[in-house]
């Protein structure tokens, strides 16, 4: 009584493609394919710039330039004010 067998599941499919068409279910699934497959491209290219941890001259270079000396910061600060 309170599982779905696969009759419910043909009924509410029918409802849906009376419903929306199957044109606009087709666009939905192509626009859909479309923004995992854009997501996966986007994860590959992401990884391709990032240093390896096996590569200790590459991640230093990226240290270098992400890190901030606050305290030489502060003390250019107080040489302006």
């Amino acid at each position: 009584m309170g599982s779905i067998s696969i009759w419910h599941w043909l009924i509410v499919l029918v409802i849906v493609m009376m419903v929306f068409g199957t044109k606009k279910l087709r666009n939905i699934g192509s626009d859909l394919g479309g923004a995992v497959k854009g997501f996966k491209d986007g994860m590959k290219e992401g990884d391709n710039g990032a240093p390896k941890a096996d590569n200790p001259a590459a991640a230093k270079e990226l240290r270098d330039t992400t890190t901030i000396d606050v305290q030489a910061k502060d003390a250019s600060n107080n040489k302006q004010g």
